[in-house]
């Protein structure tokens, strides 16, 4: 075939690294932070007072803890801020390093598993800012502790699915089938069970008044959906599979309590009973957003479909083949599946329609939460940019919102530039951990905000 021929001429002289190797880059990044590591412990256990007392403590866990306390919604700072961003960003080189190693999957699959946990964090965050949590639980829903928190049971959902599935993960027969459904099946239901019992039902004392009937059928619910996830995902490797399963039955848990909420709404902390649930800014923070997913979708399908008929991955050039060489002659590579049909194809790919998605969903959240319903922001950066819309508002003569429609066209502009970028990328095959984690990243700043945001706007709260 024309595409092997091509394959096979592409090993040129400067291959790259084989998958179980680290660059000079990456093991700079490992060995700083264990060498952060180290330093940080030596520090509190030698100089408790200078380290935590006085600097990590009050720039990091005293906004947390007021955040989960009465008065909630505490700012972030410029240093939270940059640490948080910091910590992200040497997160992703740290983690695509260590999982290409690992070789775990990192195709459609996973990217649709990862952007279900992405989704699952503010569908728990809106109960926190509902006051729903007891108050020795509520600290673990508050950023960014929320999201080292479900790391940890996504790593524990992951690991423990691998391990009882991973013996016929590729094994097409019903036996198979049949004998890793039912070990995936049993453990996923202890799984959700275990997250009901140690995080929703202390709560229920709480508030004696709620008979939670509802979020009770969300529950059985929740057990429903996870079963029919695991049934229409046959084929999946075991570890993304209960990756994807347990957090879909864990939103719908979640969502069974904002059902309940909107139901008989529970007393807050800081005394006040919501009864106004707003419905219709939906149609326009997730409906436009999903609207253009679609749009772009449907451009993008028939090209993804026929780069998948040839085997290469949208984006990924042939394993074997640096970006140095793909990128010298592009001539040469035009004709390639790779080339001529990625542009098209990553519209229709997860990780751009959830970048996009996201995106979109946090600037019209927040142009909805603050111009027209009184809410404040919290991030100093976007702040900035609200503010500036308000200073055009003033000069121009706009009596009405704060501005943040400003952020929303920003939103917008730098999600089409993100875009467009992405689709004229092109990795090499051991870069796709790296992009999939940079993708999960943007998620994390954008489509769980937004989906927040939203939330809390149909709530009440």
């Amino acid at each position: 075939m024309e595409v092997e021929d091509q394959h096979e001429d592409g090993l040129d002289s400067t291959p790259p690294l084989p998958d179980d190797q680290f660059s000079t880059g990456e093991k700079a990044v490992i060995w700083g932070a264990v060498g952060l590591g180290i330093v940080a412990m030596a520090g509190l256990i030698l100089a408790y007072d200078t380290v935590w007392t006085e600097t990590l403590k009050p720039i990091i866990w005293d906004p947390v803890v007021k955040d989960a306390g009465v008065a909630g919604d505490a700012g972030y700072t410029p240093q939270n801020t940059a640490i948080y961003t910091l910590s992200m960003l040497s997160c992703v080189v740290l983690l695509q390093a260590l999982f290409r190693k690992w070789n775990l999957p990192c195709d459609d699959k996973m990217t649709l598993a990862l952007i279900a946990w992405v989704c699952l964090a503010p569908v728990m965050r809106v109960l926190e800012d509902a006051d729903f949590f007891s108050s020795s639980r509520d600290v673990l829903f508050i950023s960014p502790l929320i999201h080292l928190h479900l790391a940890a049971w996504l790593v524990g959902v992951a690991v423990v699915s691998h391990l009882l599935g991973r013996a016929w993960d590729g094994v097409s027969s019903d036996d198979a089938e049949e004998r890793q459904f039912t070990l995936l099946v049993g453990f996923m239901f202890l799984a959700l069970m275990l997250q009901w019992y140690w995080l929703y039902k202390p709560a229920y004392a709480q508030h004696s008044e709620t008979s939670f009937s509802i979020a009770l059928v969300g529950l059985v619910a929740a057990c429903l959906l996870m079963l029919i996830t695991m049934t229409r995902t046959r084929g999946w490797e075991a570890m993304t599979r209960g990756m994807f399963s347990f957090a879909i039955g864990a939103i719908v848990l979640g969502l069974g309590h904002w059902a309940q909420f909107m139901s008989t709404p529970w007393a807050q902390e800081s005394g006040r009973v919501s009864n106004d649930v707003t419905l219709w800014p939906v149609w326009i923070v997730l409906g436009l957003p999903g609207l253009i997913c679609w749009f772009m979708y449907r451009v993008g399908r028939e090209d993804a479909h026929q780069l998948k008929l040839t085997g290469f991955t949208a984006g990924v050039i042939p394993q074997g083949i640096s970006l140095n060489d793909w990128e010298a002659d592009p001539q040469r590579w035009a004709s390639h599946p790779v080339e001529f049909l990625s542009n098209k194809a990553l519209l229709a790919h997860p990780m751009v329609l959830g970048m996009v998605f996201g995106q979109l969903s946090d600037g019209f959240a927040t142009m909805m939460g603050i111009d027209f319903f009184g809410y404040g922001e919290k991030h100093p950066v976007s702040d900035a940019v609200i503010q500036f819309g308000g200073t055009i508002n003033d000069a121009i003569g706009i009596s009405w919102g704060e501005g943040a429609w400003f952020f929303a066209i920003v939103k917008s502009i730098l999600v089409g530039l993100i875009v467009w970028l992405f689709v004229q990328m092109r990795v090499e095959h051991r870069q796709q951990h790296f992009r999939l984690l940079i993708v999960l990243a943007v998620l994390i700043v954008g489509l769980a905000p937004g989906l927040r945001d939203i939330g809390r706007l149909m709530l009440g709260v």
